[in-house]
C-alpha cells in the first residue's frame, strides 16, 4: 500500500488543485495544459505526476471536487444557518448573486465534459454534491419547524429535493438564455411554499 501522505504533501496537492483551478476559469478546460498548470504552481512534471499519476483527467477530477466543495462554500454562512425566514432570503439573494456573477460559463459542468459525466468519478462527485446541499436545505427546514415558524407537517426531504430540482434548472435556463428570472423564480417560490405551509401570510 502506497505511504499515507504527509501533511506537507497534503498542502502541496491543495495547492496544485486550487491553482489549476485558477487556470482552468480564465483560460478554459479545453485550451488549458498541464504546462500551463505547472507555471502557475511552480511544480516540475515528475511533482506533478507523483500526485496525479493518471494525468490530466486525475487532476481535473480533483479540480472537479474542489469546484463542487465551492458551490457550497459560496453559499455560506447563509446556507449553515437557515432558522428564520431572513436568513433563508439572504441565502436566496446569495445564491442569485454567485450564479448571475458566474454567468454561462460554468466551470463544474466544463471539467465534466472534459472527463466525462458519465463516469464514475465524476457522477460521484455530483452525486455528493446533490446529497451535501439537499441536507442542508433539509436541516434549514427542520430549524424552521422546531422554531414553529413552518408546519410540522411539511415533508422535509421531499420538499428539500424540489426545491434543489428547481435551482438546477433555474441555473441551466440562465446559463442558455443569461436571464436569470427562472432561477429567481424558483427560489422565491420554494419560499413561499414554506411560509404557505406555516399558515402565515406570503411577503417576500
Amino acid at each position: 500500500m502506497p505511504d499515507a501522505p504527509t501533511a506537507k504533501g497534503r498542502a502541496t496537492r491543495a495547492r496544485i488543485v486550487e491553482g489549476a483551478a485558477e487556470v482552468l476559469r480564465e483560460q478554459g478546460v479545453a485550451f488549458t495544459t498541464l504546462d500551463d498548470i505547472r507555471g502557475r504552481t511552480g511544480t516540475s512534471k515528475s511533482q506533478l505526476f507523483h500526485y496525479f499519476p493518471d494525468g490530466k483527467d486525475e487532476l481535473l477530477l480533483a479540480v472537479a471536487r474542489f469546484e463542487a466543495d465551492r458551490v457550497l462554500e459560496d453559499q455560506q454562512p447563509h446556507l449553515g444557518r437557515l432558522d428564520s425566514w431572513e436568513s433563508w432570503q439572504q441565502w436566496r439573494d446569495v445564491v442569485v448573486e454567485r450564479y448571475e456573477r458566474q454567468g454561462d460559463h460554468c466551470p463544474l459542468g466544463a471539467l465534466f465534459l472534459q472527463v466525462g459525466r458519465s463516469g464514475s468519478g465524476a457522477r460521484a462527485i455530483v452525486t455528493e454534491l446533490m446529497r451535501q446541499w439537499q441536507e442542508q436545505l433539509a436541516r434549514g427546514m427542520r430549524a424552521l419547524q422546531a422554531n414553529g415558524l413552518a408546519s410540522t407537517a411539511l415533508d422535509v426531504d421531499r420538499t428539500a429535493a424540489a426545491l434543489l430540482a428547481g435551482i438546477q434548472g433555474g441555473v441551466a435556463i440562465m446559463m442558455s438564455t443569461g436571464d436569470s428570472t427562472h432561477l429567481k423564480a424558483a427560489l422565491d417560490t420554494g419560499i413561499e411554499h414554506l411560509r404557505a405551509m406555516a399558515g402565515r401570510p406570503v411577503r417576500m
